[in-house]
């Protein structure tokens, strides 16, 4: 239903608004620009669809090998003290918690092209578990707002980005992005926590966010201890190694287990493919919302009424030139991360406003996308509470984005 309502209020804000220029400003072209909009966001939309489907068939057609192997389970046992506590609702062990423990980690080392594949996946287990198919459960809300907030070790894209545009230093807003995508996931959990009347002060809770918070502070250390230009070098090349290790694990243990293990990974890969599929309408949808919303000029309407209102009760308005950013974000990567190249161009990489809008850009996911993706994969059509307290975890990601980039560099 919320989906619904926001679904529909892109469209009528976005007509509002086009007939206002039409009419006031006489803007001929602005249900031109609309209708263009529409076409080329639903033909990105089956675009990113076809291409994850490679990606998909591979990693699909590997976790079945995991999953007959053993290995999958074993990941379960693992994750399994801090798990069922966080997702009361899977029976203890079930191999769904081995894929949520794969996701996790590979958002963590900026393994999108793994995670994606691993996420679906793990949305197909958790609807297994389901018992209102249509309808998102408890737990694949706390799974769907964990993806949403974001949460990334080392970004490695920004501080790639930032490098080809002649930043000083690229990676100096390594520090920054990692506190503010923390946050922006601890808010998602606790909002997740609250609704779900989860009790937050248990002693294996307690504990992953305490080593959570160590490993932060262990990673700004090993931060502050290497060569700036060689941190985006090791980064690559450990999320690599691992990357490769887990490929290698997923035979090695279909192998141990004396399975057939080429006919184990077309079997899954066949999945994969299915799953491309069926994920299509739904991001065809959601993307030509955005479009269209984005073209009607509605996005900047709403940026000129929040700079306005800045300057009218006398606060520092230099974060507003990354509002573009900020608002994007939950709406569209590629549109987010046009802005915040665009305004490094603009004002320079090196700029108050150039690293904010890379802190904003690392902060958290994309809202929108990653509901519509995961949840379109499976069918759900009531999606409860998923998009509350996923924005409320992109909210506090910008807010701690700004005061951020207000506290490291003024």
């Amino acid at each position: 239903m919320v989906l619904n309502y926001i679904w529909t209020g892109f469209f009528l804000v976005a007509f509002i608004v086009a007939s206002g220029r039409l009419l006031l400003d006489k803007d001929v072209a602005v249900f031109t620009e609309i209708v263009d909009a529409s076409f080329a966001s639903a033909k990105s939309g089956v675009e990113i669809s076809i291409g994850l489907t490679g990606m998909l068939t591979l990693w699909l057609g590997l976790m079945k090998i995991g999953e007959k192997g053993g290995l999958i389970q074993a990941f379960a046992r693992l994750a399994s003290p801090v798990f069922s506590k966080l997702f009361p609702e899977i029976p203890r062990n079930h191999p769904v918690a081995g894929s949520i423990f794969m996701n996790i980690s590979a958002n963590l080392l900026g393994l999108d092209n793994a995670a994606t594949p691993m996420g679906l996946k793990t949305m197909q287990q958790l609807q297994e578990l389901n018992a209102q198919p249509d309808k998102a459960s408890n737990a694949m809300i706390m799974f769907l707002c964990i993806n949403a907030s974001g949460l990334t070790v080392i970004p490695i894209t920004i501080l790639m980005y930032r490098a080809q545009l002649g930043a000083a230093n690229p990676s100096d807003v390594f520090l920054p992005i990692l506190l503010a995508t923390f946050i922006s996931t601890i808010v998602a959990i606790l909002g997740v926590c609250y609704k779900q009347r989860i009790n937050v002060f248990q002693r294996n809770l307690l504990l992953f966010f305490g080593i959570m918070g160590l490993f932060i502070g262990g990673l700004i250390w090993l931060f502050t201890a290497i060569e700036q230009e060689k941190l985006s070098l090791y980064s690559t090349l450990t999320a690599n190694i691992i990357l490769f290790m887990v490929i290698c694990g997923f035979i090695a243990s279909g192998i141990k287990k004396r399975i057939h293990v080429y006919n184990t990974f077309i079997e899954g890969a066949k999945d994969g493919f299915k799953t491309a599929i069926t994920i299509i309408p739904y991001l065809v949808a959601i993307l030509v919302s955005i479009g269209v919303f984005r073209a009607s000029g509605a996005m900047d309407f709403l940026i000129e009424g929040v700079r306005t209102g800045i300057a009218f009760i006398g606060l520092d308005t230099r974060f507003v030139e990354a509002l573009p950013t900020i608002l994007m974000k939950p709406l569209s990567g590629s549109g987010a991360r046009g802005m915040m190249i665009d305004a490094m161009n603009t004002y320079g990489s090196d700029s108050f406003v150039g690293r904010l809008v890379c802190i904003v850009q690392g902060s958290t996911d994309t809202t929108f996308y990653v509901v519509a993706l995961y949840y379109g994969s499976v069918a759900i059509r009531h999606i409860r509470y998923t998009i509350q307290i996923s924005l409320l975890a992109d909210l506090a990601g910008a807010i701690a984005s700004v005061l951020l980039a207000y506290m490291f560099f003024g």
